[in-house]
């Protein structure tokens, strides 16, 4: 399958793919002036779309230059797990019972700390829930930063610049706060276990930094917000009753096993459908399920994983041929044109790579997670939970590269110089 000739149509359309990113907004911006044909630009605004139709794309060339046989082959053997969790820890950590309980902490904390409610939920939102990704994996900590900032901040009152810059610095601290533990963070754990490195290595040696720069990033985006942000707090739970406590437990517990069995498909999803089915029965304490917005999420996630596959054969010798120093910075750079996942598992695959080059390698690759949609697995749900609150309901790629550009060399730092 890496014959010459598919090697470069796959890199090509990666190419086409990234720069698609950066046009969501022409498109969407074409459907208003083009009307009947607005279904298809509207279509391919879909930031979520975008990897997901050109992966089909890319399998449809590989059929006429190799063989169906081939293609399917090759498709059918990509490991579509990491899709398949964030669509189901989407679903489960948006719901009702999940989001109303971490609401609830969160504005009995706010009422403790010495601020104003609103700007209290709001840097919560933006530092201790990232933070919260470490032990809930970052998937599910993006989806409920997203809902619960929603409201505060992604509105149409609030001016476009200093809502790119929440997007970037929520971006950013969802990649580098999922590095507390081993599990959680999606390029921490394509190298854990190849580099033996546990949770208790991870808070020693990258945890304690990743916690200050999301600080540092939340309280800055806080600051800057605090006079576009409402009187009263708004919570993207508080509508309805109050939900009995069992209804809240099986939630809880459903999340906690869905977590515990990430990387293992047929549990998580049994577990799912278990969810399903429960929700179904208790269908008065229910808001409706985000499960449109979830599936685009994975498609997303699972058309990165198809063309990703096809770059190993240029992207892994950058990575080798680099010493530390430019290994964070290059890490760091290819990041934003490729997952970090991606690239700290090409990275695993290094034989005799030292512990420096190690550390700059992950480093780089967190610090970088929030520059793109498609650096860190998690950002795509990030779109698709905000992107109303933005005009033309698109999140353009170079306003989310802007507004990630503070925040990112705020975690840089902390990696180089703590």
């Amino acid at each position: 399958m890496q014959e010459p000739a598919i090697q470069y149509i796959a890199a090509a359309l990666f190419a086409v793919a990234l720069l698609h990113t950066f046009t969501v907004k022409q498109f969407e911006r074409l459907s208003h002036r083009f009307p009947r044909h607005a279904g298809m630009f509207h279509l391919l605004g879909e930031v979520e779309v975008v990897f997901g139709f050109w992966a089909i794309v890319l399998v449809l060339s590989m059929a006429l230059v190799v063989g169906g046989d081939q293609a399917l082959t090759y498709a059918e053997s990509r490991n579509y797990t990491e899709p398949l969790f964030v669509f189901v820890v989407m679903v489960v950590a948006a719901s009702r019972p999940v989001l109303m309980t971490v609401m609830s902490s969160v504005n009995t904390i706010a009422r403790v700390l010495p601020l104003p409610t609103p700007i209290a939920v709001a840097w919560l939102g933006l530092a201790a829930v990232p933070l919260l990704g470490s032990l809930i994996t970052e998937p599910a900590a993006m989806t409920i930063a997203a809902l619960m900032l929603a409201p505060q901040i992604f509105r149409s009152q609030v001016p476009e610049s200093l809502k790119y810059m929440a997007l970037g610095v929520l971006f950013v601290n969802v990649s580098i706060g999922g590095t507390l533990t081993s599990y959680a963070a999606p390029p921490v754990l394509m190298v854990a276990s190849t580099w033996q490195w546990d949770s208790a290595f991870m808070v020693v040696t990258f945890g304690w930094k990743a916690a200050l720069a999301v600080l540092v990033n939340a309280t800055v985006a806080t600051y800057v917000l605090r006079k576009h942000l409402p009187v009263v707090s708004a919570s993207a739970a508080s509508s309805g009753a109050r939900v009995p406590i069992p209804v809240v437990l099986t939630h809880l517990i459903l999340l906690a096993g869905i977590v515990i069995f990430a990387h293992h498909p047929v549990a998580f999803l049994g577990l799912f459908l278990m969810f399903l089915g429960f929700t179904q029965a208790y269908e008065r304490h229910q808001n409706p399920l985000i499960i449109k917005e979830a599936l685009l999420v994975g498609f997303f996630l699972a058309g990165l994983v198809v063309l990703g596959g096809m770059q190993q054969w240029w992207l892994q010798p950058v990575v080798s041929g680099l010493e530390p120093v430019a290994l964070f910075f290059g890490a760091l750079g290819l990041t934003a044109i490729t997952d970090n996942a991606a690239l700290t598992y090409l990275g695993s695959l290094i034989a005799g790579i030292s512990d420096e080059s190690k550390y700059m390698l992950l480093a780089g690759a967190v610090a970088g997670g929030g520059l793109t949609v498609i650096a860190n697995a998690p950002n795509p749900a990030g779109v698709a939970l905000l992107k109303k609150g933005f005009s033309d309901e698109t999140i353009g790629a170079g306003g989310l590269l802007l507004g990630a550009l503070g925040p990112t060399m705020v975690a840089a730092a902390a990696f180089m110089l703590l």
